[in-house]
């Protein structure tokens, strides 16, 4: 793994609060996207409340007391998110895949039930995310995550930003090959769904790691890159399976976008252990 190249004087805390700063500024400006419905806001808002809460857990040794809470705002602030980011790539994965069905089986029959499903899904996320980013918790987000910067800082924040940084960087990777191990052991099935999903979640929080500590960690954060993204094709699949089951009338044509889930997590799944192989002996 490359030892981040910072300058010996620059230190940690100075490398947090311009990652802090920088993502605080992002997520002002992709809220108002976001209340605006403009196309792929409440993603890319969900994202920087993941990179933004990742730096805080990540690096919370160096940061203020109050980052654990702020921490905790931007958990509620995904999870608030999360209903309209899911159904619409849910909606646009089926629908895409349900037209390409031959007509004789079902395809008009099974786009109009995805459409109404997907316009269910809208109209019931969507005052979900203008709820939140209307209500005071998130009004209170942006001026918690500037006092951070502000607060005085701990007396690890002070240290050479390039040993805390290659720090993090391999407790991160220990820490998704610890998630990776457990998936190789799981039960094949639902164990083994929820151990994958586990895994890449870990892989993201260390990609992220990758971001904050920047150029010099390019090469670590594309690899941890490379796992998120084929485990998340892999949950993509899985979870449309599970729609796919509440949804199905039991038609030919629910059976075969139901088998094109299926033949995709399975493929994500074959190809996993080579793109982790090539991870872990990169690191």
């Amino acid at each position: 793994m490359p030892h981040p190249a910072e300058p010996a004087d620059r230190t940690i805390g100075a490398v947090l609060t311009a990652r802090i700063a920088e993502q605080t500024a992002r997520l002002v400006v992709l809220a108002a996207a976001a209340r605006a419905e403009q196309p792929d806001a409440v993603h890319q808002l969900r994202i920087t409340c993941r990179r933004l809460r990742s730096t805080l857990r990540v690096f919370r040794a160096a940061l203020p007391e109050d980052a654990a809470r702020v921490a905790g705002e931007l958990a509620w602030l995904g999870g608030a998110l999360g209903r309209a980011r899911d159904a619409e790539v849910l909606a646009a994965r089926l629908l895409g895949q349900a037209r390409e069905l031959p007509a004789d089986a079902g395809r008009g029959e099974v786009v109009a039930d995805l459409a109404e499903w997907e316009r269910e899904q809208r109209l019931l996320a969507g005052p979900e995310v203008l709820a939140a980013l209307d209500g005071p918790r998130f009004a209170a987000l942006p001026p918690a995550l500037d006092a951070l910067g502000a607060a005085p800082l701990p007396g690890r924040a002070a240290r050479p930003a390039g040993p805390e940084l290659d720090r993090a960087l391999r407790r991160e990777y220990r820490r998704a090959a610890r998630r990776v191990r457990a998936a190789e052991r799981a039960t094949p099935g639902p164990a083994t769904e929820t151990a994958l999903h586990e895994a890449r979640k870990a892989a993201k929080r260390a990609r992220y790691t990758g971001e904050t500590a920047g150029a010099p960690a390019a090469r670590f954060t594309a690899r941890m890159k490379s796992v998120q993204d084929v485990l998340g094709r892999h949950q993509d699949a899985v979870v449309a399976c599970r729609t796919l089951r509440e949804l199905s009338d039991g038609g030919f044509g629910y059976g075969v976008l139901y088998g094109r889930q299926f033949a995709a997590a399975a493929r994500a799944r074959e190809e996993f252990p080579e793109v982790w192989r090539r991870v872990a002996k990169a690191v």
